[in-house]
């Protein structure tokens, strides 16, 4: 068991912890960290290890989902939604409207930004769209920064 620093508080040690595991850590096809590995973690930390998988790949997230019975119901809150890269997932798999109202109910970034590009372009519901894509942007969602940096110069030059 690691030592922790007396200057140092349990979240900061943990947060440190997890993230020199993470820097050791070489993926090796789906094998992901054992359920005992991670369940020794807080649960505060294990939340943020489920919502970084999920920012990183909707795919790891299925396979984190399948390691362990408490790594399935981290993945299974609704504040993971707000981690997808809706555009990462192929659109040939027919995403479940169901998963995108979710998304968008968490202010997903992703989702905001094609919403914001479909009320603009397709709906000419010109002001709702660019503040979705405003909101997006904000949320730091790179994609749509500079598509929200143009279509205001275009538009309102």
């Amino acid at each position: 068991m690691p030592i922790k620093d007396d200057n140092m508080c349990n979240r900061c040690f943990w947060i440190k912890e997890v993230g020199l595991f993470f820097r050791t850590w070489t993926f090796t096809s789906t094998k992901f960290p054992s359920a005992s590995m991670c369940s020794a973690l807080p649960e505060e930390i294990q939340a943020l290890v489920v919502e970084r998988v999920a920012r990183n790949s909707f795919q790891d997230l299925y396979g984190l989902r399948a390691s362990s019975r408490s790594m399935k119901a981290l993945a299974e809150r609704r504040r993971v939604y707000h981690f997808f890269d809706v555009l990462s997932i192929p659109w040939r798999l027919n995403m479940p409207s169901e998963l995108l109202k979710t998304c968008y109910a968490e202010r997903n970034p992703s989702t905001l930004y094609i919403t914001g590009v479909q009320f603009f372009f397709s709906f000419n519901i010109q002001e709702e769209g660019l503040s979705l894509m405003k909101l997006a942007a904000d949320a730091g969602y790179e994609r749509v920064v500079y598509t929200h940096a143009m279509t205001r110069a275009i538009f309102w030059g």
